[in-house]
């Protein structure tokens, strides 16, 4: 919690508890009685409640006074001071500081929900470089990225960030491109190849030779995305807001005519102005503007409850409407880790495994470690060679294994069978004899299948990934998503998500969903994000609208279902004070309504109204 929401708690509190003990003082002694002047003796509550009122009201009297002068007048600060004034003006004193301070109430809680998940993004954007290590004379210097020219060398030790895109003249090694491409296979690199920043070294040193400027390098390119997507998101006008926007107008407007052209015509001025009076306080909001943020944080709270994060009521609007669900593959559609899901030949698979887990025993890399857990197995007594680009070569005596990909294979003039199996192959040999592969793939989490068959209910899926297409075209299949966009880069993601949503319907909704960096633009630019929070980036997380705080894609249509009841729930609670309010108006205007029965009509409204709109908070996944 901010100071600024810490103070505005306090300040709310202390004007709940005065305005309750006013209330009950009031009630039980009558203040006007304590002045014996009956034509002053109404100033000591007045000024009692005024005070109360300017204290928990002077931040939306300053708001519409403010948007006044800019010309925005009918917007729900100057809605809340017209029906708030009003009901002073009618010396309706309890009335006016308690909507208020309930409006305010409701203001915190949903202030609250989005504050508390705002972060600055520049803080979480850990893919930009701190620094890069360069070649200047014949020692090598730390220096800011944006001093390094190109053409000059500069060296990435294992675990740092390659700093700008350039080309290996040095070195190989492994490299984790999966938070900046959402590649899920770490990608080996050797002398002469491509590199570009963002990505981080894993296993040996590079010294690379750089061939773009770090404004035109790949990290800086993708937190441009990040910071220009948010002028181009697309928001939902609060209720409220537009309610004002109409209601407002329209209800000053008629009680003027209601007090000044029957008052000239019947020369009855006390009369058409009480009646006038009486219309402005039935007309008072607060049924709606108490209830509708209510509904939303309630709604939120609902959420909140399942493990979902939503930072603001007009997202929980957008979910109820979204209708085109856009997914990432990598750490969100599958777990972003590795398992052995074939050995061929099936007859050799004790052996063919076995065989691997000698060669890659110590590995720390995540093929290693997927072959290790399919066969935990491991012999220290083999001398192991890493070839890089091509696999391991463990000897023992009279006895040689040879596990990597095909280019080993080759290399050692292996003969061998092409796998035909789709994933990443895994080629085994001993004493130059061909043993058989091991097919490695992403797994897909266990409920994805049935969360996409109940979002296509709604809609279409669509599966974005920088995967190749063999392989994204498999998972596709295996998980049903009716279509499937492969072999992208963070800028093309971008540009696939724009191609969608300039050819969408304009009451279509588009929904994406990823964890990476790299999805980061792309949550940030699609009219609502959702990010994988319990696997997914910080840089993800402050992008996206919603938040999973686990890696389970079911919060999904857990959000989408309580998103339904909560907006259920606020078009009843519209067209219910609506429907009574607009009833005891037109009494009022004929003069049939009194004064009591407009408090009843606010009042009774109001708390039917938040009653209804707490049921948004009883959700209970089945």
């Amino acid at each position: 919690m901010t100071r600024k929401q810490k103070k505005n708690l306090w300040r709310i509190g202390i004007t709940l508890v005065a305005f309750i003990v006013l209330f009950i003082t009031d009630y039980f002694i009558h203040l006007e009685s304590v002045i014996s002047n009956e034509k002053i003796a109404w100033l000591l509550p007045a000024g009692l409640y005024f005070f109360l009122y300017l204290m928990i009201a002077y931040d939306v009297l300053w708001k519409a006074i403010r948007n006044i002068f800019h010309g925005q007048i009918f917007d729900e600060n100057f809605l809340m001071c017209i029906a708030t004034i009003g009901a002073f003006a009618i010396q309706s004193f309890p009335e006016a500081v308690a909507v208020i301070l309930f409006y305010q109430v409701g203001e915190f809680f949903q202030n609250y929900a989005v504050g508390k998940s705002r972060k600055s993004i520049a803080s979480l954007m850990d893919i930009r470089p701190d620094f890069a290590c360069v070649l200047r004379g014949e020692q090598f210097v730390t220096v800011d990225p944006e001093e390094v020219q190109i053409g000059e060398i500069v060296i990435v030790q294992p675990g740092e960030k390659i700093a700008l895109d350039g080309i290996v003249v040095e070195g190989s090694s492994t490299l984790d491109t999966k938070a900046l491409t959402g590649e899920s296979i770490p990608k080996e690199v050797l002398t002469g190849e491509e590199v570009i920043s963002g990505c981080i070294n894993m296993t040996q040193t590079l010294h690379i030779k750089v061939t773009k400027m770090f404004y035109d390098s790949t990290v800086s390119k993708i937190l441009e995305l990040v910071e220009n997507a948010s002028e181009h998101k697309s928001r939902a006008e609060n209720f409220i807001t537009k309610f004002a926007k109409y209601y407002t107008p329209s209800v000053v407007i008629a009680a003027l005519v209601l007090a000044i052209i029957p008052g000239i015509l019947t020369r009855n001025w006390i009369d058409w102005i009480y009646r006038a009076l009486n219309f402005l306080v039935v007309s008072c909001p607060c049924a709606l503007v108490i209830s509708i943020p209510l509904s939303f944080f309630a709604g939120i709270g609902a959420a909140s409850k399942q493990g979902i994060l939503i930072k603001g009521s007009n997202y929980l609007e957008l979910l109820h409407k979204a209708n085109i669900f856009v997914f990432d593959k990598t750490g969100t559609l599958t777990k972003g880790n590795f398992v052995v899901t074939d050995v061929v030949p099936l007859e050799q698979k004790e052996e063919i495994l076995k065989c691997a887990a000698i060669a890659e025993t110590g590995s720390t890399h995540p093929i290693a470690k997927s072959i290790l857990k399919a066969y935990p197995y491991s012999d220290s007594t083999y001398a192991l060679e890493n070839i890089a680009g091509f696999g391991i070569i463990a000897k023992k005596d009279n006895e040689t294994i040879f596990c990597g990909n095909e280019k080993l294979m080759k290399q050692k003039n292996i003969s061998y069978v092409p796998a035909t199996k789709t994933g990443t192959v895994i080629y085994v040999a001993k004493n130059d004899k061909f043993l058989g592969y091991i097919c490695i793939r992403d797994e897909v989490k266990p409920e994805t299948s049935e969360v996409i068959t109940q979002l296509n209910l709604f809609g279409k899926t669509i599966m974005l990934t920088g995967d190749n297409e063999q392989i994204a075209g498999i998972v596709a299949e295996e998980i049903g998503v009716t279509e499937y966009k492969a072999s992208l880069l963070p800028q093309n993601k971008v540009e696939e998500v724009e191609r969608l949503l300039q050819s969408k319907k304009e009451k279509d909704r588009l929904c994406f969903i990823g964890d990476g960096i790299n999805d980061a633009p792309v949550l940030m630019r699609s009219d609502i994000g959702i990010s994988m929070g319990g696997v997914g980036s910080d840089a993800a997380i402050e992008a996206s609208d919603i938040v999973l705080m686990t890696d389970n894609l079911t919060g999904i249509s857990t959000a989408k279902k309580i998103a339904k009841k909560t907006m259920g729930i606020v078009m009843e609670n519209i067209i219910f004070a609506l429907g009574i309010k607009l009833a005891v108006l037109i009494l009022s205007a004929i003069g049939i309504s009194n004064m009591w029965l407009g408090i009843l009509a606010d009042v009774g409204v109001a708390v039917l109204a938040i009653l209804n709109a707490m049921r948004c908070g009883t959700y209970k996944k089945r």
